[in-house]
């Protein structure tokens, strides 16, 4: 099979590595990475480029297309590649909005019933600035749009709220995405992530993640696109799976047939799971990054298989086979991100670091050049392990990693502890 990957993250660099598992596979990605470039052709279109992507896949005889990020999904290269005749995995524009627009995703979650947060939404920055007055601190502010992972503040105190909405709205820190903003009610939990396959009628669920987006260890620090993610997560075990799915993605996948887009691609849905059960963050409308990394290192089952049944309407008839071992990644990250952040830091010591069984490095932000490989990115690597367990599986992420060496890299160290600490106390 002939497969195009769109983007130039450490999600793309794991679906090129799951598609590759099968040798018969001739893997294209656009624009790619440095870890990409060993098991995929890089080519140098960009993930935003829509005709020139159609074009190639039309040139290259792609028989599959999988858009990585978001972007490419909500600027309708799904609707484009339909259009070419070539199967792409993804959701059509007007689903995209579930992830291109929190408003959207707002309104459908309660046309469907879906459990949420309290919410309300604004344009005018005195109108938010004085109702985050009336409501009291702690809330959360939204920019409505795509923020790269960074459009979410958590703000504990008043003034930290009225300093992120003149953030977003006053200074234009995310641009257009914070046109509008919404301020939702603060809820306390523990975060979860699930994702489900989707045909336009039928969800298949893969097992839980539980990604880490704060910047620094403890959950401090600003929001980030993702610090760190395991699989499965013990607050959301197998035998709840087809429950959660009943409860937040079925209900999502009526509505938007109901207005006559069936989602077809990966729904994922971002969990709080309170004291009052379980509510929707956010939705996504592809894989998450790096939930994707250990999910993939997991997955047994073929993934262009289950791809194409999701597009042709038949993913009820697959079944999903992942390994039982659990698989953990860590992000190393260059300094300074989520902000500001140098580039083209040599990296080396990833033979060493993949010597172990069971670790795969997983390349976000990366590029060779001159034989040597450099960091072109905040987000750097995913270092990911499986291991019979989560503290195995912590223990042999944590031991590659310690072999990798990056000038001003740094790496948060508690990732998957608090799913460790769920399982001593229960």
């Amino acid at each position: 099979m002939r497969i195009l990957v769109i983007g130039s993250g450490g999600r793309e660099h794991a679906l090129v590595w799951k598609f590759r598992q099968h040798l018969e596979n001739t893997v294209f990605a656009a624009p790619g990475n440095g870890g990409t470039d060993g098991l995929a052709q890089n080519t140098r279109i960009a993930a935003d480029a829509i005709p020139e992507l159609v074009d190639f896949a039309r040139r290259e005889k792609i028989d599959l297309v999988v858009p990585g990020p978001e972007l490419p999904l909500t600027l309708g290269i799904t609707d484009a590649m339909n259009r070419a005749g070539i199967p792409c995995f993804g959701p059509d524009a007007y689903c995209a909005r579930l992830e291109g627009s929190k408003s959207f995703a707002k309104e459908i979650m309660v046309e469907a019933g879906v459990p949420t947060a309290a919410c309300a939404t604004f344009t005018n920055l005195v109108a938010a600035k004085d109702y985050a007055r009336k409501q009291g601190a702690p809330l959360v502010i939204k920019a409505d749009g795509l923020a790269a992972g960074k459009g979410v503040v958590v703000a504990q105190s008043l003034e930290e709220a009225l300093a992120a909405l003149d953030e977003m709205m006053g200074k234009k820190i995310h641009g257009a995405a914070a046109n509008t903003v919404l301020i939702e009610e603060y809820l306390t939990g523990e975060e979860v992530s699930f994702l489900c396959l989707c045909d336009g009628r039928e969800a298949l669920p893969l097992p839980s993640a539980q990604d880490h987006k704060a910047v620094f260890d403890g959950d401090t620090g600003p929001n980030t696109g993702g610090m760190g993610a395991y699989s499965p997560a013990p607050l959301l075990p197998d035998n709840q799976l087809e429950r959660m799915a009943d409860l937040v993605i079925r209900p999502v996948m009526k509505s938007m047939a109901g207005r006559g887009h069936p989602f077809t691609g990966v729904l994922y849905a971002g969990l709080m799971l309170t004291a009052n059960g379980p509510k929707v963050l956010e939705y996504n409308v592809r894989f998450g990054d790096p939930e994707c990394q250990p999910l993939m290192l997991r997955l047994e089952s073929d993934l262009a298989t289950l791809m194409l049944a999701c597009i042709e309407g038949r993913i009820a008839r697959e079944e999903l086979v992942y390994t039982r071992a659990t698989a953990l990644g860590v992000v190393l990250c260059a300094s300074g991100y989520p902000g500001s952040y140098p580039g083209g830091m040599e990296i080396t010591g990833l033979d060493e670091a993949e010597k172990d069984t069971g670790v795969i490095v997983f390349h976000g932000g990366t590029v060779h050049k001159e034989g040597r490989l450099l960091s072109s990115g905040g987000r750097v690597l995913c270092v990911t392990a499986l291991g019979s367990g989560l503290v195995a599986a912590q223990q042999n992420a944590y031991g590659a990693l310690k072999k990798i060496c990056m000038p001003n890299g740094f790496y948060r160290r508690d990732i998957g502890t608090k799913g460790i600490n769920f399982l001593q106390d229960n």
